[in-house]
């Protein structure tokens, strides 16, 4: 797979110091080991973790910043994790967790993260899985446990929207 170069991290001010005073570049992130960050960053363990999975995720075609964000809220910190999940079914947990049902765009940034976990091909990018989408809700629909609130009718979705 082609390096990514364009990585975007969520790094304190110290945090790109550090890297900074190991000449460490975000892009060289992902090649560093969870115990190797930790020491670079002068962070918890627990940190670590947290940057190299939003760095290693950012890795896949088509995921950014804000899904790999999505990936550790949900409780992820390696591709491999995601292995033999259902991005359907991770969907309806995410939506769970949220508290409001989402764009149905990010279902299939879901299936795309297992398709890869599984796979490993990175031909396929997130709007590769629409029609996969698509079929299933037609087929299955969503569980009745569904939040009733859309995310765009959330405080911050209207926040950010003004």
């Amino acid at each position: 797979m082609k390096k990514k170069t364009n990585i975007k991290l969520p790094l304190t001010d110290i945090e790109k110091l550090c890297l900074k005073k190991h000449k460490v570049r975000i892009s060289a992130v992902p090649d560093y080991a969870v115990d190797e960050l930790e020491v670079l960053l002068d962070s918890t363990y627990e940190r670590a973790k947290e940057i190299l999975a939003l760095a290693e995720f950012q890795m896949i075609p088509s995921v950014g910043i804000k899904f790999a964000e999505d990936l550790v809220f949900m409780g992820f910190y390696a591709i491999d994790d995601l292995k033999d999940k259902d991005g359907a079914k991770l969907t309806e947990e995410y939506e769970l967790k949220k508290g409001y049902w989402i764009d149905p765009c990010l279902e299939d940034q879901f299936r795309l993260i297992v398709h890869y976990a599984n796979t490993k091909d990175a031909t396929k990018v997130w709007w590769d899985f629409t029609d996969e989408r698509k079929n299933y809700r037609l087929e299955n629909g969503y569980p009745a446990s569904r939040p009733k609130k859309a995310w765009h009718e959330t405080l911050d979705y209207k926040r950010k929207n003004l």
